[in-house]
């Protein structure tokens, strides 16, 4: 078995509202394809439970509360240059939630899908 090699990344994380839309399509789901068309090393879409934002309104799935414009975060990461160019081609979307970039660290090891 190999041993992990680290590698510098970057993760970029957006979160919208469930409701969020761009030409009738989930904005979150517009991100992911945008992303995967891309050819980006990987990205998941994480759907919560509850949560606000800049307009303080909570919004919960709570069984007296309704599970209205949930929080979707969609996580992708890849190396900073990949993720430079990938914020960039998002511009059109103007997205109104809240995005984040952050360093990480990626344990690797040799074989397929090690593209980072």
């Amino acid at each position: 078995m190999s041993t992990p090699v680290e590698r510098p990344a970057e993760r970029l994380t957006i979160i919208v509202g469930e409701s969020d839309r761009y030409h009738q399509k989930a904005l979150h789901s517009e991100i992911l394809h945008r992303a995967h068309a891309a050819g980006l090393a990987g990205a998941s879409v994480w759907r919560g439970f509850e949560g606000y934002g800049a307009r303080n309104h909570i919004h919960t799935t709570r069984i007296l509360s309704l599970s209205e414009d949930l929080p979707v975060k969609v996580e992708i990461v890849d190396t900073p240059e990949r993720i430079d160019e990938f914020v960039a081609s998002l511009a059109d979307l103007e997205i109104n939630g809240l995005v984040v970039r952050e360093p990480v660290t990626v344990l690797h090891r040799d074989g397929p899908g090690t593209d980072l």
